[in-house]
């Protein structure tokens, strides 16, 4: 519930970071780092852990994929949204959703949400997406600590879904009265995601890696990344490996 007597002194902070390549302007000032990877790592991360996935373990370069598929892992990567050659899978959703996968220890590298895991690694890091929006942000108000909001954009750029997501949570928080924001970062991804809150596939339209991922005629992944709420858990990293958080977990 809102707490409106709060004192402004006593909240917690939210602020919003638009790409890795921006972290160290941010990271020494939060406990909590969220990374958001909407199409598609942090929306495939959620979902193969909740339909029974027993950890990721995310890398950043194709070469430690590699190491670890001569060791028998099970590896997925990731390049400009496409299958990386001598790999069986990538980032989609779609391809953790396998009875197969149940219980199994996964490897996977993508182009850009494994490189945000990785650059926040030394803090507490959860994995969010527009899948578990709400758990997400009812986890972070019962934890009542400052919230770095790490996107992960395209290449070291800015893009959109992942500051439409970062916005719907620092938007959340702000409106409790338990958490403020300084930056100008935050304040845009807010409006950014009151914007597209109604219809955000339509909103998306446009955007650059939308454009991208349907090139590659993949729009049943986009419509699915998109889905509000529809898995609810989070992940978060503990010892390198991305586990489910459990309930008693703060």
């Amino acid at each position: 519930m809102p707490n409106s007597t709060t004192p402004l002194e006593e909240r917690k902070t939210v602020e919003v970071c638009y790409a890795p390549s921006h972290y160290s302007l941010y990271g020494n000032n939060f406990d909590v780092v969220v990374v958001i990877d909407v199409l598609r790592a942090t929306s495939a991360i959620t979902t193969a852990l909740h339909t029974g996935v027993k950890e990721i373990i995310p890398v950043a370069t194709v070469e430690e994929a590699i190491q670890y598929k001569k060791n028998g892992y099970i590896v997925a990567a990731e390049r400009d949204g496409k299958v990386v050659e001598g790999f069986d899978f990538g980032n989609s959703p779609y391809a953790f959703m396998n009875p197969e996968m149940v219980g199994k220890s996964v490897v996977l590298t993508t182009t850009n949400g494994t490189k945000a895991i990785q650059t926040a690694s030394e803090k507490t890091v959860i994995i969010a997406c527009l899948n578990n929006l709400t758990v997400v942000c009812e986890y972070l108000i019962e934890l009542d600590k400052n919230v770095l909001l790490l996107a992960s954009g395209w290449k070291e750029k800015m893009n959109l879904e992942d500051t439409i997501c970062a916005g719907a949570i620092a938007d959340h928080l702000i409106e409790t009265k338990k958490f403020t924001s300084n930056e100008d970062s935050t304040l845009a991804a807010k409006f950014i995601f009151r914007s597209a809150r109604d219809n955000m596939y339509t909103f998306l339209r446009s955007s650059s890696h939308r454009r991208r991922l349907m090139q590659l005629k993949i729009q049943k992944d986009v419509k699915y990344c998109l889905m509000v709420d529809t898995v609810p858990c989070i992940p978060i990293l503990k010892n390198g490996k991305l586990v489910l958080l459990e309930n008693n977990e703060s």
